[in-house]
């Protein structure tokens, strides 16, 4: 074993699949060696190394890395599967200074010890419990990493563990699961009375669910492929990003959300379709066919607040006019949300001036809030949506024939529907949605959907009879706390 003085490389013998070849460990956190049968070989133990284990004078290093002669999986991304690299020291005294040094190299990264594991088994196509057993579970003990699991077992169980769970005893929260559960925890640890240090936890999200766009949104970002896997291992890795949280207010009731928000078209096919949930994924499909062939429009308001670039979209709010007197009510239900006797965050109290607003007159076909860029793994819904830039991307169809509307929606994919004439599509800091009747229909009403999770429903609607959070047609507020969350994340 020897250290090149000028380069503070370590250097050993050793033997690798019973040939002698020469292991290296650079000051940049490589490990090289060469193999008969595989050449050079490179680990970077940032991003491929999870931990190592040693017994005698063997020490075994254990890894994601991208797959030998694997198929892309789309857009230049190729699959990785775990590996285990044996290495034969030449004595116990070698094994353990090699130990040592990549301890030495993988405590600083910061990465998870300790784990909150929420599994949702009921979600999607209810394989949860599966991938965790099969995927999560593997990696977490390969890279060393304590965890507590527990499974939700009914609707809002998630927040409630959130909202009671002891933080000192973990690194993070992750869930495995759709997007759902993220949310719920979300809520639950913005209602606490120590939210402000709570909603620092950093979150992991596993794709198991239905739509998984936060973690398409998360691994999208460095280019890598939507897996359990990568998922897991980005939250190994222990890399963090801030999180904009949008908070829904409606006289003093509030959701916390931070996916999106929609009204109209995509909640009609995001809620209703659930008659059709024994299609699988396809009923989102079938359901946008058949709502585009019988279309619906709906008369309402929105007003909002554009950020900066986009202050051109709509028609300016007249201080004298009636829209002028209806935001009143804006600023009524943010100082009765300020005066509520709750614990937890409330929200941005947030005065916008009156000349900054802005008005979009109905009818709609669909109003559309987002606040990262994918829904769901196949819609790319706002391709311009950052994670923390303190903004609202707001996607609308005011009127769009039908055969146009159609091939608008295949473009859901990769985005480019937000380039076709039928479509605005502007950043807001705030918003203020007023929703009504249908055309047509006056005596039936929308559905106003907020991550997954129905909002507000309005008479003649799917399950109208059901008691929700909100209700359907007093003004619904969104404004934005820029980074007030945090993810994990594969890059910083």
């Amino acid at each position: 074993m020897a250290i090149d003085a000028y380069t503070l490389t370590l250097t050993n013998p050793v033997k690798y699949k019973g040939k002698q070849t020469e292991l290296s460990l650079s000051p940049d956190g490589r490990l090289r060696w060469t193999s008969a049968r595989d050449g050079e070989r490179c680990l970077v133990i940032e991003n491929e190394v999870l931990g190592f284990a040693a017994e005698g004078s063997r020490l075994t290093v254990r890894a994601y890395v991208e797959k030998e002669g694997s198929f892309f999986c789309g857009a230049g991304r190729r699959h990785r599967e775990r590996k285990d690299y044996v290495f034969e020291m030449s004595s116990e005294e070698s094994r353990r200074i090699w130990s040592g040094k990549l301890k030495e190299r993988i405590e600083p990264l910061g990465r998870p010890k300790r784990l909150f594991v929420v599994v949702n088994p009921f979600g999607g196509r209810k394989l949860a419990l599966k991938i965790f057993h099969n995927v999560v579970h593997p990696l977490l003990v390969a890279a060393d990493v304590q965890f507590t699991l527990q499974e939700t077992q009914y609707q809002l169980h998630a927040k409630s563990l959130a909202h009671s769970l002891d933080l000192s005893k973990y690194d993070g929260i992750v869930c495995v699961s759709g997007d759902g559960i993220l949310v719920e925890v979300v809520n639950g640890l913005l209602q606490r009375e120590d939210w402000a240090a709570a909603i620092k936890m950093p979150l992991g999200v596993v794709p198991a669910g239905t739509g998984n766009g936060m973690a398409k949104s998360l691994l999208d970002s460095a280019d890598d492929c939507c897996s359990p896997a990568n998922s897991v291992m980005t939250v190994i890795r222990g890399h963090r990003r801030s999180l904009d949280v949008a908070t829904v207010l409606q006289q003093g009731k509030r959701f916390f959300s931070v996916l999106m928000l929609s009204w109209g078209l995509i909640a009609d096919i995001d809620i209703e379709s659930e008659r059709y949930r024994w299609m699988g994924s396809s009923r989102l499909d079938f359901y946008c066919i058949l709502r585009i062939l019988w279309l619906r429009k709906y008369q309402g308001h929105i007003f909002f607040v554009p950020a900066p670039g986009y202050e051109a979209f709509g028609e300016p709010v007249n201080q004298s006019s009636e829209a002028s007197s209806t935001l009143d009510i804006w600023q009524q239900d943010q100082e009765a949300n300020a005066s509520v006797q709750q614990s937890g965050y409330r929200g941005p109290i947030t005065r916008f001036e009156l000349s900054e607003w802005r008005t979009i007159e109905g009818p709609f076909i669909s109003v559309w809030l987002h606040n990262v860029p994918w829904g769901s793994e196949d819609t790319m819904a706002a391709p311009e949506a950052k994670f923390s830039d303190g903004y609202l991307d707001l996607i609308l169809m005011l009127n769009c024939p039908k055969s146009s509307l159609l091939r608008l929606m295949t473009k859901l994919k990769d985005g480019s529907h937000v380039k076709s004439p039928f479509v605005k599509y502007l950043k807001v800091k705030a918003l203020q949605l007023e929703p009504g009747n249908r055309t047509g229909e006056k005596s039936k009403g929308g559905i106003i959907d907020s991550d997954g999770e129905v909002l507000a429903r309005g008479e003649g609607t799917y399950k109208s009879g059901q008691r929700d959070l909100m209700a359907y047609g007093p003004p619904i507020q969104m404004t934005v706390d820029k980074g007030l969350a945090t993810l994990f994340s594969p890059t910083s």
